[in-house]
Order: structure tokens, then sequence, then C-alpha cells
């Protein structure tokens, strides 16, 4: 055997060495999350705008002009409070011809029934004629009428005195003046002022009448058994929740033709009067429990070319890729409808390296995630 030949041999020897000792591919490594079976909450949200539980437009019910304004705008004001005052001279006058008037008709009705007491026996014994008796207690009973009115007069002119001093309706805020002392003021015109009642306040926001027939059931037994619809919570325009939950229900009589809603209110706790009304804000309530839900962590899902998957890991440790049908989600969680079944293995991390029927290595389970409050639902895809 030449030289030649002996490396050739030998060089082949030692690559046939070389590839027996190469060990296989490591399978890569997923981490996975069981499929659960449990009840699942279904949130929804809204954009509302707050308004008071009552807003009074404060007017003035008699003409005249003003001379006080008796509050601070932004005040805190207590019912019966006096706001506004209109220059009552000219109602006291009026209440003093009032007065008068009456006066004068008691003192007429006061000598037609001294008439009548008078001719009565007269009439008996024929010394006055009937004509004269009946004159007498018809004047008397016309008095009687005028009288009536006189009173009625009086009462008119009492409570249009009354009306000069401009009171709040109600407890709450008082807002900015529209009326400046000086200006004229009647019943028919703009209003003077606002009177916000803040606590409670309420909230109004439209639902979509698809929204309200899934809750639809839920709401009419809520109702029957006199009851809010659902608990709600308000998210401000800073991001923060309100610490203090509200009650929905529907508060329109129908759905608006116009933008296919129905108005939904809200109202909530305002102690410490933090919501004014006019403000922006988010609604979000649970609308629907979904009994025995399939759940999955929603980074388990796979978009591809809007085709919804997941990759399921079989018991023996094999990946299928399944097409599924995905209901609502809420926070991290996705409801599933169908493509797999309860106690199933998911990948939700590594899907990026694995293909179908490929055998991978499945890593602990990362710790679960601390529960959060759901940011409100999505519609089903």
């Amino acid at each position: 055997m030449t030289t030649v030949t002996r490396r050739l041999v030998a060089a082949l020897l030692a690559l046939g060495a070389c590839s027996q000792a190469a060990p296989p591919p490591p399978k890569p490594s997923v981490v996975v999350a069981t499929v659960e079976a449990r009840d699942f909450p279904v949130w929804s949200e809204w954009l509302g705008t707050t308004q008071g539980e009552v807003d009074a437009e404060i007017r003035a019910q008699v003409s005249g002009y003003l001379v006080s304004r008796d509050y601070n705008e932004g005040q805190l004001v207590k019912k019966g409070d006096l706001l506004f005052r209109i220059d009552p001279a000219p109602f006291k006058a009026a209440l003093g011809e009032a007065q008068g008037r009456l006066g004068s008709v008691q003192a007429r009705l006061e000598r037609a029934r001294l008439d009548v007491a008078r001719y009565e026996p007269l009439v008996k014994e024929g010394a006055v004629s009937r004509q004269e008796y009946d004159n007498a207690v018809q004047r008397e009973r016309a008095v009687r009428a005028e009288l009536d009115s006189a009173r009625a007069a009086v009462d008119k002119a009492k409570i249009d005195l009354a009306f000069t001093e401009i009171r709040s309706p109600v407890d709450g805020v008082a807002g900015i003046a529209d009326a400046q002392i000086g200006d004229l003021v009647g019943s028919i015109g703009a209003p003077l002022a606002m009177v916000s009642q803040l606590d409670p306040i309420l909230v109004s926001f439209p639902v979509s009448e698809q929204e309200y027939l899934r809750s639809a059931s839920q709401i009419g037994q809520a109702m029957k058994d006199g009851q809010f619809a659902t608990r709600g919570e308000l998210i401000l325009a800073d991001g923060s929740v309100y610490p203090h939950q509200g009650v929905a229900y529907p508060a329109g009589g129908g759905v608006d033709p116009r933008t296919g809603t129905i108005t939904v209110k809200a109202r909530f706790p305002n102690p410490d009067l933090l919501l004014r009304a006019g403000q922006y804000a988010r609604i979000r309530a649970e609308t629907q429990l979904l009994k025995g839900a399939l759940v999955v962590p929603q980074r388990a899902i796979i978009d591809l070319q809007g085709q919804k998957q997941l990759a399921v890991v079989t018991p023996e440790d094999k990946i299928e890729v399944r097409a599924v049908k995905l209901g609502p989600a809420s926070g991290t969680d996705q409801v599933v409808e169908s493509g797999v079944t309860a106690g199933e293995r998911v990948v939700v991390e590594g899907f990026q390296k694995v293909r179908p029927g490929m055998v991978v290595a499945v890593a602990a389970p990362p710790a679960p995630d601390v529960a959060t409050p759901p940011p409100g639902s999505s519609e089903k895809n």
C-alpha cells in the first residue's frame, strides 16, 4: 500500500468516526399553558358624559330688575338658599293694592248681609216687596263672589312678592351666573344660573342594540326584582379608576333609529364632588357570565392572515396547529369557542420555532400573572 493510499484510508476512517460522534439536534423548547374550563365574566366598555342627578335651571318667575346675587359661583348650596333678588318694590305696591281692594269688598259684603238680615222679617210682614228682598240676596251673593276674587288677588300678589327672592330648588353646586345685577329678567328668557345635584352623579352613554340584546334578559330580571341592571366602574380621563362603583340601568324609552343605540345611565356616589357635570369618562361593566368557558392566555393566539390558530402540544409532545373560533377577551385571557378541549396544552412561548408534527421539549410554565381589573371586552372575532 502506498503512502498516498494509507493517508486516504486514514482520512476516511477519521471522517466516519466524527459522523458517528455528532449528537442529534436538540428539540425546541416551548412554554405551554393548560386550557381551562371556568366561568368567564364578559366586560364591556363605553364612552359617556357625566351629568347631575338634577340639573335645575334657575329662572325668574316674575319680571323685574335684579338687585343682588346672594351666592358665590361654584358654591355648595342647600335647598331653599337664596340665590338672587328682584326689586320687590312694585310687588309690595301690588300687594297693598290687592289688600285694600279686599278690605273694600269685605265692607260691602258686611253691608249686603245687614240688608238681607233687615229685609227678611219685613218681607214676611209685607213691609217690603219680595223684589226688594230678592235684590238684596243677589247683591250679597255677588259681593261674596267678588270677595273670593279679591282674596285670590291678594294670594297672587303675595306669591309674586315671594318670587322676587329666587331660591335653590335642590341641594347642589350653583354654577356661573348668566345674569348680572341691574338686568331685567323674566319668566321668558335665558336661565339665570344652573344648580347641579352632584351627589350622586349620573353618567349617560349610548349602547348598541346588539350589546343591549345580549344583556336584555339580565336587565329585565334585575328590574323585575326592583334593582338596577348591573354594577359598573368609572375610568377617569387620567386613566385612574374611580373609587366608587355605580349601578347602570336603561334610561332610554327605545332605540334611537338614527344611531341604533339606546341610552343607558349609571349612578355613582360622589361624596367628595370629584366628578362634575360635563366630564368625559369610560364606563366598564360586566355584561355577561359565560358558564364553563374554555379560556387560554391571549398570547397563545396565532394570527395567520386573519385566521386564528393555536399550537397544541399532544400527549406525545408533538405540535398540532389548529384553527380555532374565538369568543370574548378580558384582561390577558381569551375565550375559545371551538378547536380545543379543556386540559389540553397550548404553546404560549416559542411557537415561532415549531412546525406541525415536530417533537418539542416542554419547559416549566411561568408564574401566574397577577390578577388585574379587566380593561374591557372585545367583540367576537
